[in-house]
């Protein structure tokens, strides 16, 4: 070999790299080009008729549509979304399985921390921040307070005396009262159940004090004249419900808390793919009657893409950790 053709044998290796390199992108397009080929898959994990399901469901239908394959809802309800989302971490990264979590997908980052078959964060892919639906704060007509002020005054004059429920431990409903007792000094007694209709009912009855929930269950009790709505966890009131003040107003600042629906996929699915399912939700829920449907729901549409879902999620999961920990609130 002569001193002349050692570069251009260095040069000959680097443009077959080149080349291989260039082929495997190509395929790479081809095949995010190609997809969707077969129906898709949303595993929700809970039971049908829920609040996840039915914002599931309302995506579902115009996104099987503009991809022109059948998006299929599948409930995999168990273990506060556990199951669920194992199901969706185990399967192939190829864009056809997408999984929509709730808030406790977050909160079990720390309470089920290493006692779960996948990582919350690692394990996923970040698709979109479909819609928020901010908590509510309902109060028994059982106490004799009338407002928000009211009621943290009753309540501070008798410490460990009133109780409060939610849909069960670590469950939104759960973490925002924890974050609130933490703000505001409070002292009260957590009742779980098993689902927020029997917590609603013992709240009526005057069982329990306090909860929290999303608007579009309690609002058929509001107008019922049932139970007191004492606040919306919102920075400023929205335009479902422009006549329910913000807990902010009633003296608790920057308390903001909200359920949540977003989409994740199964670590390493094609970056072209997540982003397309996010573009197509995105304008989905923006078209203005799905958006009005979704308000009519108690929601908050957002349409986030993949980038800042995935930010959002990791800071869900530092909030309610930071609660949990706090709080040290413990699963049963």
């Amino acid at each position: 070999m002569t001193t002349h053709d050692a570069p251009r044998r260095g040069l000959s290796r680097r443009a077959a790299l080149g080349v291989t390199a260039g082929l495997a992108l190509a395929a790479r397009g081809a095949s995010a080009q190609e997809w969707p080929t077969r129906p898709l898959r949303i595993i929700v994990p809970y039971t049908p008729g829920g609040t996840t399901d039915i914002a599931t469901r309302l995506v579902a239908e115009p996104l099987s549509r503009v991809l022109g394959q059948p998006v299929v809802v599948e409930n995999r309800p168990g273990a506060n979304s556990i199951v669920g989302a194992a199901a969706a971490a185990s399967s192939p990264p190829d864009g056809y399985t997408l999984v929509m979590v709730l808030p406790a997908h977050a909160a079990n980052a720390t309470l089920q921390a290493g006692k779960m078959p996948f990582d919350a964060l690692a394990s996923f892919a970040p698709v979109s921040l479909v819609v928020q639906a901010p908590l509510v704060l309902a109060g028994t007509k059982h106490v004799p307070a009338e407002d928000f002020r009211g009621f943290v005054e009753y309540i501070r004059a008798r410490p460990g005396r009133v109780n409060y429920g939610s849909s069960g431990i670590g469950a939104t409903a759960h973490l925002a009262m924890e974050q609130l007792q933490l703000r505001t000094g409070l002292r009260m007694e957590h009742v779980p159940y098993r689902g927020t209709q029997p917590a609603l009912q013992d709240l009526m009855a005057g069982n329990i004090g306090l909860m929290f929930d999303t608007y579009s269950t309690l609002k058929p009790q509001f107008e019922a004249g049932n139970v007191r709505a004492l606040g919306i966890a919102t920075a400023t009131r929205p335009s479902f419900a422009p006549e329910l003040p913000t807990i902010i107003e009633g003296g608790l600042p920057d308390f903001v808390a909200s359920s949540w629906c977003m989409l994740l996929a199964p670590a390493r699915t094609p970056q072209p793919v997540l982003d397309r399912i996010a573009a197509e939700v995105a304008t989905i829920v923006r078209e203005p009657a799905m958006t009005r449907r979704l308000q009519d729901l108690g929601f908050v549409v957002e349409g986030r893409p993949p980038g800042p879902t995935g930010d959002f999620l990791r800071a869900e999961v530092a909030r309610w950790g930071e609660v949990i920990r706090t709080a040290d609130v413990r699963v049963e």
